[in-house]
């Protein structure tokens, strides 16, 4: 079976935030007394992508951007008029499919009001907040730097600015949380009507301030129980979900994030950003990361050495890895998407599907791959049962 190229995303990293919280482990940096050269940034930004289009020419011809995604660290940091430089130069390496989706990640504590009109002067035309809460015992909990009331002036105030395409992001099982406390939080996220409600599990990551000192969370039964029942709370309020911790309301499902879950292809610049290549012409899967920290990144200037590491997934560890994200999807996959994307015979992964399939865990008509509700309760072993 040939690999097809699947679609094309982006993924920008802005690798500063006000203050590191707690339960993050993702590249992120605190603001200290000199603020960090966000101007510069966007240059570097700029010559991280133009050394990707000369390493990757081949793979990259005659493919559009579907989707860009601003993540972090806090990218709302970064004021409209440096996004906006940015994206012009995007556009003017990249094509861009008419009705890409672009997204910027924000906290509420960070924009100012006035600041959403700009975003969306600048192209950014999806705005995701990252709420966590909307109790303000809780965010304290969390380190976060909002209250609730910011949080939901700011979500209004995007609003007004004329954005139509929100989401929230939610955690459940914090600190002390109880199953009312995380349905109120479901409840006061859809009073604002936003388009697209995450809804996650705090867990606790290695080399984290959780990690070294965890706080009182709900045990496993206790957790299960918040994610059942905010899952139908969230259905009652127009909610569909689409993926484990996805939520949309008709229409408004995320492209970026389910071009990931299709095992899709995706560049990433800046710093410690990951992306995933896929070229057709030789069969090969790429994935290459950048130098995790900003200034060891920035000093590279676009050079060799802003590169933290490239590797090629192999045959052998392409069914794990599509079925990593593949399985999380609520309403499955198409089963020829499989060879399609992992460029491999359905029968590579024939004796791992009758075993998942007699357990209960997947369901497979020769048309459609979807994991049961069994199945996502246990999805790390469904997951694991791909493994070479």
């Amino acid at each position: 079976m040939s690999l097809l190229a699947p679609p094309l995303s982006l993924y920008i990293h802005m690798p500063w935030c006000v203050k590191k919280c707690p339960y993050c482990d993702f590249n992120s940096h605190g603001l200290r007394s000199e603020p960090p050269p966000y101007a510069d940034y966007i240059d570097h930004l700029l010559a991280d992508l133009d050394a990707d289009r000369v390493d990757f020419a081949q793979a990259l011809v005659g493919r559009p951007i579907v989707s860009i995604f601003f993540g972090g660290g806090t990218p709302s940091l970064f004021a409209p008029e440096l996004i906006e430089r940015l994206l012009d130069g995007v556009r003017e390496r990249l094509p861009f499919v008419d009705d890409a989706e672009v997204t910027l990640e924000t906290n509420p504590g960070t924009v100012e009001h006035g600041n959403f009109d700009g975003y969306l002067a600048a192209g950014i035309n999806r705005m995701s907040f990252g709420v966590q809460s909307f109790d303000d015992d809780k965010l304290k909990r969390l380190g976060r730097i909002h209250s609730s009331n910011e949080a939901e002036a700011a979500v209004k105030s995007a609003q007004d600015a004329g954005y139509r395409n929100i989401n929230l992001d939610l955690m459940y099982a914090l600190p002390q949380q109880t199953l009312q406390g995380a349905l109120a939080d479901v409840d006061h996220a859809a009073l604002l009507q936003p388009t697209h409600i995450s809804h996650y599990q705090l867990t606790l990551e290695p080399n984290t301030a959780f990690a070294a000192n965890p706080p009182p969370l709900p045990d496993d039964d206790h957790a299960w129980a918040m994610q059942e029942a905010c899952e139908q709370r969230l259905a009652d309020a127009g909610y569909g979900q689409y993926e484990i911790s996805a939520y949309a309301q008709p229409g408004r499902r995320c492209t970026h994030n389910l071009n990931y879950w299709h095992f899709g292809d995706y560049l990433g610049i800046g710093a410690g950003a990951h992306g995933k290549l896929s070229d057709a012409g030789n069969g090969q899967i790429h994935r290459r990361w950048k130098t995790r920290h900003p200034r060891a990144y920035m000093e590279a200037a676009g050079a060799v050495s802003r590169i933290g590491g490239d590797s090629t997934v192999e045959a052998s560890e392409r069914p794990f890895e599509y079925m990593l994200n593949a399985l999380r999807l609520i309403d499955g996959v198409p089963m020829r998407e499989f060879a399609e994307r992992t460029g491999l015979p359905l029968e590579r992964i024939g004796p791992a599907l009758a075993t998942a399939c007699a357990r209960g865990w997947l369901i497979e008509n020769g048309e459609q791959l979807q994991t049961t509700a069994l199945g996502q309760r246990f999805l790390n072993d469904v997951i694991a049962s791909f493994l070479d």
